[in-house]
């Protein structure tokens, strides 16, 4: 591993030092600071010269600056010659812009895509995108993992039992992921059906399963403002659930989402820490930050190593 680089912008840098912990490297030396007009500006301050270089950051907010932090660092070290540049990307922000939903709106993760692969990144690692098919967007190999090992410890350790347990999805799209959930737990299958009257707003209108007198754990990809979280929880409980837990990879955790998860009948929220979010569990007690970076440091040991990955994604 001596001859990899590990550096990181500023969006999620004690994430980076726990990798770095993991393969037993320091991470690299590299400046990234903001002009007073807001212009990004990078100074790498080590040789890496012919050297494989992991960049770690998540595009989370403020998304913007830190996606161009990025491709600004991406390009300082193409042009130093390194010799590989591996974007570990633990959060992918705007893959919810997959697709086009209304008339002349743009799919900004292809955009967001492009901007990566022609700033010179010859490889992505990321986890649980909100759409699979977003690796199809790159023009360079992708290895997408997923935080499922990370939880399914942490939901055995909640429940004494999986015979009272449902899994359950709060929309229909996370129906596939929920099932996998559920059938490493051998727990039951729940679906709520969701409307969305426009962004960040939704409305539970039926539920697909039994839930009267289980525990059941609610499982997303993040969550964002906690407005489907909450109502899914809220009528969980309505129709019997005696206890309503929710895992979530991504804690976005904008806007109203902390004093909702507060007022609501959730008993506890697992995320991980592709966010930073060690402030707002001091704002609730009701959110636990689990850990994934032994997952990507494995998955960057491997890689270094020309060795499979596909045991980690399961």
């Amino acid at each position: 591993m001596s001859m990899i680089k590990v550096f990181a912008g500023n969006s999620n840098e004690p994430l980076a030092l726990e990798i770095c912990k993991h393969l037993n490297v320091k991470l690299g030396d590299a400046k990234v600071k903001t002009f007073s007009d807001g212009e990004v500006m990078v100074e790498i301050s080590e040789n890496v010269r012919g050297r494989d270089v992991y960049l770690i950051q998540s595009t989370c907010a403020p998304a913007n600056t830190h996606l161009m932090e990025m491709l600004v660092m991406v390009d300082a070290l193409k042009r130093a010659s390194a010799a590989r540049i591996n974007a570990v990307v633990p959060y992918f922000g705007y893959a919810r812009q997959d697709r086009k939903v209304t008339p002349r709106a743009p799919i900004t993760a292809k955009l967001v895509a492009d901007l990566m692969s022609v700033a010179g990144i010859d490889r992505v690692l990321t986890m649980d995108l909100h759409a699979g098919q977003i690796q199809g967007f790159f023009d360079v190999p992708v290895d997408h993992l997923y935080a499922a090992p990370v939880m399914l410890n942490e939901i055995r350790t909640l429940v004494s039992s999986t015979e009272e347990l449902v899994v359950v999805s709060p929309d229909a799209g996370g129906t596939e992921r929920a099932r996998a959930f559920a059938k490493r737990l051998n727990a039951g299958l729940a679906i709520i059906d969701k409307r969305r009257s426009g962004p960040n707003v939704s409305e539970v209108m039926h539920l697909i399963g039994e839930v009267k007198g289980k525990t059941c754990v609610i499982i997303d990809d993040m969550i964002d403002t906690a407005g489907t979280l909450c109502t899914a929880a809220k009528a969980l409980q309505a129709e019997g659930a005696t206890e309503v837990f929710a895992c979530a990879t991504h804690g976005v955790l904008s806007g109203p989402a902390m004093e909702r998860i507060a007022q609501s009948p959730l008993r506890k929220v697992l995320v991980t820490n592709t966010i930073p979010a060690q402030q707002k569990v001091e704002q609730c007690e009701k959110l636990h930050i689990l850990s994934v970076s032994h997952l990507l440091a494995e998955a960057i040991r491997r890689i270094h190593n020309d060795e499979s990955v596909s045991s980690l994604f399961v």
